[in-house]
């Protein structure tokens, strides 16, 4: 889940990831991840193609549909975990 009302400014990159990898837990085509991520498509893109090529998110046929999945790999779980527990700290 985004959480909308932790930041009325400009998110971090963190917050960013944490976010996509947040909807992409579940998984969810693309347009759901970069409208509940609240990105815009070019943005959306770019972050989508790194977490890809990092392998913190896969691409997942959906039987029965021509549609591409996205869900986040046992790497991205780690990264998100970590990622949460980082941002705790930091708003101590």
């Amino acid at each position: 889940m985004v959480f909308w009302w932790r930041d009325l400014g400009r998110r971090s990159r963190t917050q960013v990831i944490i976010d996509i990898l947040t909807e992409a837990s579940e998984g969810a085509n693309k347009t759901k991840i970069m409208y509940r991520a609240n990105l815009n498509f070019l943005r959306f893109k770019r972050y989508l193609s790194e977490l890809l090529v990092r392998g913190l998110i896969a691409e997942v046929s959906n039987p029965g549909s021509d549609k591409v999945m996205y869900r986040i790999t046992d790497e991205g779980k780690a990264l998100l975990e970590v990622l949460k527990k980082a941002e705790r700290f930091i708003s101590l």
